[in-house]
């Protein structure tokens, strides 16, 4: 349930990092679909390409008992990136050129970092586990790590807090046993109804996605279908929920510097995103991005728009 990113999502051209002091932004999701499955993508937008590291979010589904078209994403590619699914219902099937092939249910989290290449594919798990919903996040990484190797985890019983009027569920950051290769978070909220006050840390920059039911933050209403912006400089979030809701809390320093995003790519520059569209067109990204043992049929790339054999 990873990407791609289009054009509309995330133009080719750097963009400055601009956090901003607290504020509300409330932006629409664009509404896409990834392997027959209907998604809303949270990030990346026009107006807000990253908050922290994180530069992606699509909220999957629920899908519903007479959908026929079950996510199913054959070997693609990703680098200088780290893909992030967490469930609320549903199962899914990772494979990975690694070697991985791992079950993901609600309540684990699967963590793959790509660095300079992996490829992977995922298919979702038919007759079991309710309908399929749940988020896929992508992290982007530092220069520290981004050519690095490629790595996969898979984490159960993440640390949870109770406070008051919410279960918070540590996915990264947090006392996360989960790799993080910068300073972020991102917390799981399963609010009970009512107000919950949580605590933030004041340098960072923080977004809200909500998955499910609605929250008052700031004195208005944020239903799933919308990124809630809070900016930077606050010591603590306050919301207030209808009824029962969940939602996903990122958050992070800003990160260090402007990121390009290409189909399933993040880099500082066209020509290495150029770079990954041939390795993987050419003799199918084997030496680059390994072999998926899938089933599935694999991924075309298409030609980044600037690129000098387009069109």
């Amino acid at each position: 349930m990873s990407g791609p990113v289009s054009p509309g999502d995330s133009p080719p051209e750097g963009a400055a990092v601009v956090p901003a002091p607290p504020v509300l932004e409330l932006t629409p999701s664009h509404a896409t679909v990834v392997g027959g499955v209907q998604v809303r993508r949270a990030l990346p937008r026009r107006s807000r390409r990253t908050v922290g590291a994180w530069c992606f979010a699509d909220h999957l589904g629920p899908t519903s008992a007479t959908d026929v078209d079950p996510l199913d994403i054959g070997p693609h590619p990703h680098t200088g990136l780290a893909t992030v699914t967490w469930l609320l219902s549903g199962r899914l099937l990772h494979t990975d050129s690694l070697g991985t092939e791992q079950l993901v249910e609600p309540g684990q989290l699967n963590l793959m970092t790509a660095g300079l290449g992996v490829s992977h594919a995922e298919e979702q798990v038919r007759g079991t586990g309710g309908p399929l919903h749940g988020l896929q996040l992508w992290v982007a990484q530092p220069d520290a790590t981004r050519s690095g190797p490629p790595a996969f985890e898979h984490h159960t019983g993440l640390p949870e807090e109770e406070l008051p009027g919410v279960v918070t569920t540590a996915l990264l950051g947090g006392g996360s046993p989960a790799r993080a290769d910068t300073a972020l978070v991102g917390l799981d909220l399963a609010l009970h109804g009512g107000p919950a006050a949580l605590p933030l840390e004041r340098a960072h920059e923080h977004a809200l996605v909500v998955l499910d039911g609605a929250l008052a933050v700031d004195g208005q209403r944020v239903e799933p279908g919308r990124l809630a912006y809070l900016g930077t400089g606050r010591e603590e979030l306050v919301v207030d929920a209808d009824g029962p809701a969940r939602a996903v809390l990122l958050g992070g320093e800003p990160f260090e510097a402007p990121v390009l995003m290409w189909w399933n790519f993040v880099g500082r520059t066209r020509e290495e995103l150029s770079a990954a569209y041939e390795a993987w067109e050419a003799d199918d990204g084997v030496e680059r991005f390994g072999r998926v043992p899938s089933d599935l049929p694999r991924v075309p790339a298409p030609a980044p728009t600037w690129y000098r054999g387009h069109g």
